[in-house]
């Protein structure tokens, strides 16, 4: 940097009053050797938030200052620069003012930055400053998830398909540079989604586009992606198949596959379904973070007295532990959660799952496959040669693998599984449904366990909601409760991408098995006879768990309404 250059940009940092004259050329220093931008020498070093900093060098430069999220980019401004320079130099066109384009950026002092963009434009430049993460979302926005790739398809359309390799297996995928823009552009969506902490993702062909969703926090999200996008649907999801070791040829039929890559050093499998649209292949992604389900029962959401019921039950050494609920309720993560939490090498644990969604330590996993005769009924049977201590099933869908389950119940194993009912008392109704005595239902079953999954609301804008008792009499929210907390409601920031919420927690209605309830499986009972004797006994319903966790700010009474239905009124509750 020549030396005239060095004496300005020295004196404009001192103007800015963030940093003391005599640490200024130690901060110039330290940038000439690490390079990069000033401004994260200067986040780094300590001395300001970027915000600020970038408030006072606006304000020394005589620039504006840009909140992205507070303003509005015209189309035919955002085609004044190509989309590699927007993302090269992670900046974003705002407006044009007197026939000089006015283009935000985090990093005025970058080298050569103005005339490269006076180039690309060709127009006269003026800079704004704007945090670089605004930034970089703006572009997203306005431009689409992998624009800059998907411009680089246009120009060379070189979209050459080659069967992944051990090292695109092995190496994580931000750190591949692929030469086949359809490779990156694949990796780019998967990045993003981990981001994103999304679950899913959803590749729909529409008429004239390709639609992109993700499912943040049980909520489907559509992204934005470039126009053209359309042009290059069959070559991604083509790639798509190759990396799930798919037939290419094969889009008359459904097909399953799977890719395991390593984002950030975490292990991720990726469960691939294909399925022929009018419009061609819709693909479904599913992200399973091999470790994300290693919690313990205190990180479930769980009430004091349903950790207490819970720790008995799965301490048991034999019986079974039910846990219903719909699809993507949690159940496969409070399945291992169990697991986790009684794991040890004094017991041997045998799985039967479909799929393995995460892998445990010391535990013995078994994929069913039903297609070569491996299903829950015959993996059950034959495990129980296998001198197990405790058996989870991932589903029990028919009434051999119920009655395997509850055989090896009451020959002493612990057993763990699933079903798919509206509550934790229908279980009982189900079982007997699939032709099993209710004698041996009510010897074996020891507990049941119904769940639904809420998003949490963000702890960085929450706010106290004001609702009136007209509001709070219509949903049945019971008011007696108020005291013991306050109603929060969402806003949106940064933290939480707008929404208002992130993560999620889960609401539980659970059933102990006593003796009381025993007696009126054996005379079949109704589930709401079982349902009014465990309320008797103390139980929650997911509704009233919901409720707690509204008064105690963790979540917000829209969402408790989503995912619970209104409990009917018992008689003699």
């Amino acid at each position: 940097m020549p030396v005239a250059t060095t004496h300005r940009l020295a004196g404009l940092l001192e103007s800015t009053g963030i940093i003391p004259g005599d640490r200024v050329d130690e901060l110039l220093a330290a940038h000439q050797e690490s390079g990069g931008s000033i401004t994260a020498a200067v986040v780094a070093r300590g001395f300001a938030t970027e915000e600020l900093f970038l408030r006072h060098l606006a304000e020394a430069m005589k620039i504006p200052y840009l909140r992205m999220k507070e303003i509005e980019i015209a189309p035919e401004v955002l085609e004044k620069l190509p989309t590699k320079a927007v993302f090269q130099y992670n900046v974003i066109p705002v407006n044009v003012e007197r026939g000089a384009l006015r283009v935000a950026t985090n990093d005025p002092f970058h080298p050569g930055l103005i005339d490269a963009l006076r180039l690309a434009s060709g127009m006269r430049v003026q800079l704004a400053l704007s945090a670089a993460e605004e930034i970089a979302n703006a572009s997203k926005t306005y431009y689409g998830v992998g624009a800059d790739t998907v411009e680089r398809m246009m120009q060379d359309d070189n979209l050459d398909l080659e069967i992944p390799d051990e090292e695109m297996v092995t190496r994580d995928i931000t750190e591949l540079d692929q030469d086949a823009s359809v490779v990156k552009f694949v990796n780019q969506i998967i990045w993003e989604a981990y981001q994103d902490r999304a679950t899913d993702i959803h590749l729909e062909p529409m008429e004239t586009d390709l639609r992109i969703r993700y499912r943040v926090d049980g909520v489907l999200h559509q992204t934005p992606v470039p126009p053209k996008l359309k042009r290059f649907q069959s070559a991604i999801i083509s790639r798509i198949k190759v990396m799930s070791h798919m037939d290419i040829a094969e889009k008359r039929l459904p097909q399953d596959g799977r890719i395991s890559v390593r984002i950030r050093g975490e292990e991720i499998d990726v469960r691939v379904s294909t399925m022929p649209t009018v419009y061609g292949e819709s693909v479904s992604l599913r992200l399973l973070m091999r470790n994300s389900g290693l919690l313990g029962l205190d990180r479930l959401g769980l009430a004091e007295r349903d950790i207490n019921i819970l720790n008995r039950l799965i301490h048991r050494p034999h019986g079974i532990l039910l846990v219903t609920g719909p699809t993507g309720s949690g159940k496969s993560t409070s399945l291992y959660t169990w697991l986790h939490t009684i794991n040890s090498t004094d017991k041997r644990i045998l799985t039967l799952e479909d799929p393995i969604e995460y892998e445990m330590p010391g535990v013995n996993q078994i994929h069913v496959r039903p297609e070569i005769g491996l299903t829950f009924a015959v993996g059950l049977r034959h495990i129980l040669r296998q001198d197990p201590d405790v058996i989870m099933v991932g589903e029990i869908r028919d009434a051999e693998t119920a009655e395997n389950a509850i055989r090896a119940a009451l020959t002493g194993h612990l057993v763990f599984s699933t079903l798919h009912t509206n509550d934790a008392a229908g279980a009982v109704t189900r079982l007997l449904d699939m032709g099993i005595e209710p004698f041996l239902v009510a010897s074996s079953v020891d507990g049941l366990v119904a769940q639904r999954l809420v998003r949490r609301l963000c702890n960085d804008c929450k706010r106290p909601a004001n609702l009136s008792d007209e509001f709070l009499d219509s949903v049945g929210f019971p008011k007696e409760i108020l005291a013991q907390g306050e109603i929060y409601e969402p806003v949106g920031c940064d933290t939480c991408r707008g929404t208002g919420f992130r993560g999620r927690t889960g609401i539980y209605e659970i059933i102990e098995v006593t003796e009381p309830v025993r007696s009126l499986i054996v005379q079949r009972a109704s589930s709401s006879e079982i349902k009014l004797e465990a309320l008797r006994q103390g139980m929650k319903t997911l509704r009233d768990d919901g409720w707690q966790k509204v008064i105690g700010g963790v979540t917000t009474i829209e969402e408790v309404l989503r995912v619970s239905e209104n409990e009917e009124t018992l008689v003699g509750a």
